[in-house]
């Protein structure tokens, strides 16, 4: 099949999903859009040395049976998008996506495959069905590195330098949590870390700290509750850093909206909130290499046609 690649459109987002060194052995034929590589410094001619053809982002639309986006296409995308046509990557069709599954992805009977790192799925009008020939956690570096980048970033724009008289939680144990704990410890080791079993102990003692790191999120169609309420936020410490770094906005701290890398950090009630959801942008150079590698193996290589098959046979 024709697979084509886009530019992401989403603010700031400067990572390139795949690289011409991992294009081996692919069975689909890759469309690259204009200047794909440019925040890599990688040229036309690099991605046509292996074998990719040229377009401009309305001909990727035009040609190609499926679309790599990595962030959710935007709306000015949306009358280039044809009827069946399959798009691919971070598409989340319950959380972020959500506006693009109404708008388009059902209207226009579209194939959306989401590259969740833990629960890959491909979505057709009512149809979901899971990519269970992808290993949960294929993708976990770029998860390790939002938890990293998100860390640096807020305390820098919050112009803090945490130490030891700074307290700080962690709430989780996955991916995100340890790319947070990496970052952090870095400043400091007065940090506790809760997890979804232990959630009680900290929303009794969420006053006590300075600092605190969300990397659970949580299901839009199976959790019902919050893990900071808006009445619990009451109980924040003035000036409290609260960084989502899981960017679930609105279902982890109730209430909270996505912010973005130029001004990643707003102030309600005394309370500092970040939720950045393309963090790992900031450090685009390290995880353009992750992202490129691992979607090469488990995602391009592959003939995409079996996503399509996965809901319509």
């Amino acid at each position: 099949m024709k697979l084509g690649f886009i530019i992401p459109s989403f603010s700031n987002e400067r990572r390139v999903a795949l690289l011409p060194k991992h294009i081996k052995n692919f069975e689909n034929e890759i469309f690259i859009e204009d200047n794909f590589g440019m925040n890599l410094d990688i040229s036309n001619e690099e991605y046509e040395k292996v074998g990719c053809t040229i377009l401009k982002r309305k001909e990727i639309f035009l040609e190609c049976d499926a679309v790599f986006s990595l962030k959710v296409i935007k709306e000015e995308d949306y009358k280039y998008i044809r009827e069946n046509q399959m798009i691919i990557g971070w598409t989340h069709p319950f959380g972020s996506g959500k506006d693009f599954m109404d708008q388009q992805g059902k209207p226009k009977s579209l194939i959306i495959v989401d590259l969740d790192n833990i629960h890959p799925s491909v979505f057709y009008k009512d149809i979901e069905k899971p990519i269970n020939w992808i290993k949960p956690n294929f993708i976990r570096d770029n998860s390790y590195i939002a938890g990293y980048s998100a860390v640096i970033h807020a305390i820098i724009n919050f112009g803090l330098i945490p130490d030891n008289n700074t307290r700080v939680a962690i709430l989780g144990s996955g991916n995100v949590s340890q790319g947070a704990f990496n970052a952090i410890a870095k400043f400091t080791d007065n940090i506790r870390m809760f997890y979804r079993k232990t959630l009680n102990e900290f929303q009794d003692c969420l006053d006590e700290f300075d600092i605190i790191i969300n990397g659970i999120e949580l299901d839009f169609n199976k959790d019902n509750l919050h893990i900071i309420t808006l009445e619990q936020q009451k109980k924040l410490k003035k000036h409290c850093l609260v960084i989502d770094a899981a960017a679930n906005a609105g279902r982890a701290i109730e209430g909270s909206v996505n912010t973005c890398i130029d001004k990643p950090i707003y102030v309600k009630d005394n309370v500092n909130y970040y939720v950045v959801n393309n963090a790992p942008s900031i450090f685009y150079r390290t995880v353009s290499e992750k992202i490129s590698k691992s979607f090469s193996e488990n995602i391009y290589s592959k003939d995409v046609k079996i996503f399509r098959n996965l809901v319509t046979k």
